[in-house]
């Protein structure tokens, strides 16, 4: 009888001690993934052997800034594709579209992407990074809306004078990462000049990945040996804002940028 009570005994023990584990992992796990953006700079030059680049991490709700590269982070680059979001808001705003949904119609040039040649609505024309169908919109907004609206999000230099369908493309227009950064979680907060349905759909629209825990906004851009992809994570407490900008492709700047979020533990599935 004795040998079976301290047998129940060490029985009840073991339990104890293995729910007491069990509660105290998560925990641990939690921690250290929030510690680890507790640093004064990022730690991901594992991600730029092969690049020379930057990424900008903007904690927005402490409003703090995290950076790699300060020099590049800094210096003023075409913004390529990224300009969609701009372009979308101004687009909706000024009525040059009408909604997501609103068609341009292919006008039948065919063009280095095979997606491109088709009719496409805003929303496809943003997954699709489709430039025939925002350049057509940017001559629908005309040069002085156009050049109104850049000089009131203060986007950039603001320089349009590389003509109306191309100032963005490797032309006049610059921003540097940073600027990016700071537009994005200006765009996150809906803080911009436009009217807060409007910027809800730019956001939508921009919508990349959708995790249990998180759901990850963005946009690549690419020309001239520039690669950039720019956006903003949202978790289940914290969002963030990012710019990543290299020399190379939008689709090497935005693995790097899915890599970094993974290794800070925003995106987990």
């Amino acid at each position: 009888m004795r040998q079976r009570k301290y047998f129940a005994i060490f029985l009840s023990l073991i339990g104890g001690a293995l729910l007491l584990i069990a509660n105290v992992e998560p925990t641990s796990e939690a921690n250290a993934a929030k510690s680890k953006l507790n640093v004064k700079n990022l730690e991901v030059d594992e991600f730029f052997k092969n690049h020379d680049g930057t990424f900008v991490l903007r904690d927005m709700k402490n409003e703090k800034t995290f950076v790699y590269n300060n020099e590049r982070a800094n210096q003023q680059f075409a913004p390529q594709s990224t300009f969609k979001v701009p372009n979308s808001l101004i687009g909706l705003q000024v009525g040059a579209v009408k909604d997501e949904y609103h068609i341009k119609y292919w006008d039948g040039v065919e063009r280095e992407l095979a997606v491109w040649n088709q009719d496409h609505t805003l929303g496809s024309a943003m997954r699709n990074s489709v430039v025939w169908y925002y350049q057509a919109m940017a001559r629908d907004i005309g040069g002085n809306r156009m050049e109104k609206w850049v000089q009131d999000i203060s986007y950039g230099n603001e320089d349009i004078s590389g003509g109306i369908d191309q100032f963005w493309l490797s032309s006049s227009l610059k921003i540097s990462p940073k600027e990016q950064a700071e537009f994005m979680e200006t765009l996150y907060k809906e803080n911009l000049p436009f009217d807060k349905d409007i910027m809800k759909t730019v956001k939508r629209i921009m919508i990349q990945k959708e995790g249990d825990h998180y759901t990850l906004y963005g946009k690549t851009g690419q020309g001239s040996g520039l690669g950039w992809y720019v956006g903003f994570i949202e978790t289940e407490n914290q969002a963030y804002s990012f710019a990543a900008n290299i020399a190379g492709t939008s689709t090497d700047a935005k693995n790097i940028t899915m890599g970094i979020l993974k290794k800070y533990y925003l995106m987990t599935e």
